[in-house]
């Protein structure tokens, strides 16, 4: 292959489908139209041999070639990014684009105060918040393919680094009017009570279970459900669930939950920041790690 000769654009292309795995949306990504993104690909496939990606109901598929291809190439652009980027971050005037991870707790609490204390600095930033769910976080930073992600993590490599942005409790949320908000909670009321427990990851209510246990009580669990269906189904039942504290409080605003306190003292969960150690001191990540940490103060 003649890398003089070589268009490094058709590699922004295929990135941008591997990770869209839709010709329309990767275009749109990138600024370019379908029509663009089609030709670009196509040249592409006759540079490296390989057909990279099928056409299915589902999206662009990409082929075992385009594949082994996509780790290297995300890297190698990420690095490209980092080293053109200016040394000095001027928010007012960037469009950069920032991939964050959130998991359920954060998407609720904090993606609306981050979104306005970013827009309001960097109206020209663009932000993709995505749902961390059972993504393989790690592997996504190693790609390249997030900027960071907020939510809980247990020990990490020591490739990536970690910032605590702020710690929360548990309280017991419930409709307003439900006679087990009239009173303090005794062991043996919080074990009576029709409990709603959380599916979803990073709401596990696991430590009410031991410390009843250890008492001979065990939570009467009558429904799992998801956390975004939680205060829905709260609001118009007799049920409880041990919801975090921000988490319960912003339900509490939206959908009028009266919030009770625990029979004991709550243990404490640290929401935080992950991301990869060679983001460290990059001018526009660090900002934005900033943003974050002033939202969550808001």
């Amino acid at each position: 292959m003649n890398w003089g000769a070589f268009d490094l654009n058709l590699l922004i292309v295929f990135d941008a489908v591997m990770e869209e795995r839709n010709v329309t949306r990767a275009g749109g990504r990138i600024g370019l139209s379908q029509p663009a993104v089609s030709h670009a690909l196509s040249r592409l496939r006759y540079l490296v041999k390989d057909e990279l990606f099928v056409r299915t109901p589902d999206g662009m598929v990409p082929t075992p070639r385009a594949e082994q291809l996509a780790v290297p190439l995300r890297r190698a652009l990420s690095d490209m990014q980092l080293a053109l980027e200016p040394e000095t971050f001027v928010p007012e005037q960037t469009t950069r684009r920032f991939v964050v991870a959130l998991y359920n707790y954060a998407a609720v609490v904090l993606a609306p105060s981050i979104v306005k204390t970013v827009r309001s600095t960097a109206p020209g930033i663009r932000l993709d918040l995505r749902p961390s769910g059972t993504s393989d976080i790690p592997a996504l930073l190693d790609r390249g393919e997030l900027d960071f992600a907020i939510g809980t993590f247990a020990e990490v490599g020591e490739r990536f680094a970690r910032a605590t942005v702020f710690e929360d409790s548990f309280v017991v949320a419930m409709r307003q009017g439900l006679p087990a908000g009239r009173h303090a909670l005794t062991a043996e009321a919080l074990a009576e009570l029709a409990h709603l427990e959380i599916s979803s990851s990073g709401e596990d209510a696991g430590f009410v279970d031991e410390w009843l246990g250890q008492r001979g009580l065990a939570r009467n669990i009558i429904l799992r459900a998801p956390l975004l269906s939680a205060a829905a189904i709260l609001s118009s039942s007799d049920m409880v669930a041990v919801l975090s504290r921000r988490l319960a409080e912003t339900f509490a605003g939206t959908h009028g939950l009266s919030l009770g306190k625990l029979p004991f003292a709550s243990p404490t969960i640290q929401i935080g920041m992950l991301w990869h150690r060679r983001f460290d001191d990059q001018p526009a990540h660090l900002w934005l790690r900033e943003q974050v940490r002033k939202a969550t103060e808001s």
